[in-house]
């Protein structure tokens, strides 16, 4: 059986009442944004999860102590096709979008575009880093919701 380039690509909900529409769209997108990127996909686990959920993960994990909207862990092994978890907390993603005047619905496709971003190499420890990843993210934000 052939598989398409989305059976690859999950959403799973941690956060009750959270759902949102075109997941197909959006899962062909995001197969493409690794095509573009040249960055082959094994498997993408997206996780909409609360703030208490994500903080636990931040303090587990990566020993930080903060609320965060997103994390993104890739489990393959380095040349290897990313085997990414990316979670994303709804409220931050909420409270981030009301703080700088943008709709729920850019700001969420910014962060799950930024985490496959990550996956795909880029990171944001530097401003010189930050810089190109919010480039990236405006790429992808204008040519998914511009189509």
């Amino acid at each position: 059986m052939m598989h398409k380039a989305t059976d690859n690509i999950s959403f799973h909900y941690q956060a009750s009442g959270f759902k949102f529409s075109n997941r197909t769209q959006l899962k062909t997108f995001l197969a493409t944004l690794f095509k573009r990127e040249k960055k082959a996909l094994e498997e993408l686990n997206y996780i909409f999860c609360t703030d208490d959920y994500l903080l636990e993960i931040n303090r587990s994990f990566l020993q930080h102590d903060y609320y965060t909207d997103i994390i993104s862990f890739e489990l393959a092994e380095k040349k290897q096709p990313s085997q990414g978890e990316i979670y994303i907390s709804i409220d931050r993603v909420k409270e981030n979008a009301r703080e700088i005047g943008e709709s729920f619905q850019r700001e969420l496709h910014r962060v799950i575009f930024h985490g496959a971003l990550h996956l795909c190499g880029y990171r944001d420890k530097s401003a010189k880093e930050t810089t190109l990843m919010r480039a990236k993210e405006n790429e992808y934000l204008d040519l998914y919701f511009n189509n």
